[in-house]
């Protein structure tokens, strides 16, 4: 009798690394298509709709760059921290935090024209993710507790707590009982890069944190440090790096990111607080990550990847009636699919006898 067992490669191959995440993309593609026909959906046209109509003419592809910047900045942040084996799951939780950080300081102008509002704005936003990011590091350095648990947990407390203030102190007592706040003082939005489009000038924000992140993970002893960790923590120890500054690092990064593309989503297409400021980009980024192999570059293309879907979700609801979940179950099928290609790439199968 024989049986199938996973056996770690000792050298897995630098291309393979690097192809993988196209071969599950193609594969999430077929099983996608698959997926469409058995639901009665003619496959060719609804993948067209999916990866083609939304890059069709300007407005799209500019609608794909609105959802990208907030992903891949999210997904740069997360990806270093992953690196080093911290697992924030809590990114939602720190947008929120730095969107209501940012946003308080807003409302608390009102419609003064302050020069450097945006700027005061930036700063607020990542140090309000790196804040609420700084709770379940100190829990996990101090008492030991699980990152993973906590920072999905403190997500809900967010949540709740903006849905406390839109509806509460800081509803806006001209909207109509709506549960929003005032919108803010056109000082303290990005303005539009071209008149008509969405995309704001948040997105130079991005790009810095695509370079800062590329020299921290390629061309730091930091990166190496934390790399070293994730990989082999004995070796790690051994080399003098303690894992109590990983954990710090990993996490006040990624609150730092978060809190930032909060700031950027309400003060760009937003202009206002509401009970919700992400449509989940928190938890889709941590889908750009391992997409992106935890690797700056990589990030990048998975964020635009999961954005084209993700516009090409809501074309679909629009053009074929689509349900909404269906996107969202061709995203869990892309992660499934890329986790599965990353097993491929440290393990082979092979029979032995039993």
């Amino acid at each position: 009798m024989r049986r199938l067992i996973l056996e770690q490669r000792l050298r897995p191959s630098l291309a393979v690394r690097t192809l993988s995440p196209i071969a599950a993309t193609l594969v999430t593609i077929l099983a996608g298509s698959v997926m469409f026909y058995v639901l009665g959906y003619e496959p060719l046209g609804t993948l067209k709709v999916f990866l083609i109509d939304p890059l069709s003419n300007v407005y799209g592809i500019s609608e794909v760059l609105l959802k990208a910047c907030p992903l891949v900045l999210i997904g740069l942040g997360l990806a270093i921290g992953f690196r080093a084996n911290v697992w924030n799951i809590g990114a939602e939780g720190q947008l929120t935090i730095g969107a209501i950080c940012a946003g308080g300081f807003a409302l608390a102008l009102g419609d003064r024209d302050f020069s450097f509002t945006l700027f005061f704005m930036v700063i607020l936003g990542a140090l309000g993710g790196i804040a609420w990011a700084s709770i379940p590091a100190f829990l996990k350095v101090r008492f030991n507790t699980n990152e993973i648990l906590v920072t999905l947990m403190l997500n809900y407390v967010a949540i709740l707590f903006l849905s406390y203030l839109v509806h509460g102190p800081w509803r806006d007592p001209l909207g109509f009982n709506f549960p929003q706040t005032a919108l803010f003082h056109p000082s303290a939005m990005f303005s539009p890069l071209i008149p008509g489009l969405r995309v704001t000038g948040s997105i130079f924000i991005v790009i810095s944190a695509i370079i800062i992140s590329w020299v921290i993970v390629s061309r730091s002893f930091l990166g190496f440090q934390m790399a070293i960790a994730g990989k082999a923590p004995r070796a790690g120890l051994f080399a003098g790096y303690q894992e109590n500054k990983a954990i710090w690092l990993g996490l006040l990064i990624g609150g730092g990111a978060a809190g930032l593309a909060g700031m950027a989503e309400a003060a760009g297409p937003l202009g206002q607080l509401l009970p919700t400021i992400s449509p989940g980009y928190g938890y889709t980024a941590i889908i750009v990550a391992f997409l992106g192999r935890l690797h700056p570059i990589g990030v990048v293309f998975g964020g635009l990847l999961v954005s084209l879907i993700a516009n090409g979700g809501e074309s679909a609801q629009m053009q074929l009636g689509m349900d909404s979940s269906l996107a969202q179950i061709f995203q869990g099928m892309l992660l499934f699919f890329v986790l599965a290609a990353d097993v491929l790439v440290f393990y082979k199968l092979r029979l032995i006898a039993r």
